[in-house]
């Protein structure tokens, strides 16, 4: 027997991003309008929307631009959420406390209630991407959220490259994975390396779909932002993949809005044929917790 066809309907708006933090928020909100006027149910904007992506350097006037969650930028999409009906996804530089920060996503249901946050789990600390400088690690854990239009769970960025991650949060239920991005190329090793970084990041998240039967949604901002450190070029390719690891649409390296049709009916379909959870050995991995097991 079919199973019944429940179509929840994604908007991924990707951007390029200036120095105000107002005019981004502006432009999300259009964006956000733009997307629910195409029939967008489940919108999620890019990792740290409001700005530039700060953490190309280490600098302690970026820390100005944190807020708390709940809190500004929260109640303004709030009331955009409450407005159009749609469940919003908010990436947010959160200050949680004095000399305390975190990498936060938001969860706004389509009826303007904050639902919960979820803090960036995996924190880099490569060249450009220098956000141990910024944030602690996440404490909050891997979860799900029910919303008007599905379960759905978030990470971000970093976290993306992670199966533990993706795992654990299908586990707590959720049938579609969002992955607020900032991703790009490093101009000198664009050439010889480009191509392949960004079928990586691709690939992963697309065995993250199959391997847990769900629908992953990653959206990437676009455009070069420069710094003293060289600059990144970020990519764009945002994307959406069903339980079976297709790409149902993917964005080019230019401002665009996706706007996918989901039906998590199929996750229920593809879990069946495909038991991969039902299969799993729990009793013979506790080494996962382990840092290493060659030793």
């Amino acid at each position: 027997m079919a199973n019944p066809t429940r179509t929840v309907v994604v908007g991924l708006p990707q951007m390029a991003c200036g120095p105000d933090p107002k005019a981004n928020l502006a432009k999300a909100i259009e964006r956000i309008r733009e997307a629910a006027a195409r029939g967008a149910q489940i919108v999620c904007l890019q990792e740290l929307f409001l700005g530039p992506y700060f953490c190309q350097t280490e600098d302690h006037r970026f820390f100005a631009m944190a807020e708390a969650v709940p809190g500004p930028t929260t109640t303004v999409l709030g009331e955009l959420a409450r407005e159009l009906g749609v469940v919003i996804i908010a990436s947010v530089f959160e200050r949680r406390a004095q000399g305390l920060y975190h990498n936060t996503a938001a969860i706004l249901d389509a009826d303007g209630r904050y639902l919960g946050k979820y803090r960036k789990m995996h924190i880099p600390d490569d060249p450009q991407f220098l956000e141990k400088f910024y944030f602690t690690p996440g404490d909050l854990g891997f979860r799900a959220w029910q919303t008007a239009f599905g379960k759905i769970g978030v990470l971000v960025c970093w976290d993306q490259w992670y199966p533990e991650g993706a795992r654990l949060t299908a586990l707590a239920g959720a049938e579609l994975l969002f992955y607020p991005t900032a991703i790009g190329w490093l101009p000198p090793e664009k050439a010889e390396y480009g191509e392949r970084q960004q079928a990586a990041w691709e690939t992963i998240q697309r065995s993250h779909a199959v391997a847990n039967g769900v629908f992953v949604a990653a959206v990437n901002r676009v455009g070069f932002e420069p710094s003293t450190s060289g600059g990144i070029e970020f990519w764009g390719g945002s994307f959406v993949a069903d339980p079976n690891g297709r790409v149902l649409a993917k964005g080019g390296q230019g401002e665009e809005t996706l706007i996918v049709s989901c039906d998590l009916g199929q996750v229920d379909e593809v879990r069946t044929h495909w038991p991969f959870l039902r299969d799993r050995r729990i009793d013979a991995y506790d080494g996962i917790t382990k840092r290493w097991l060659g030793d």
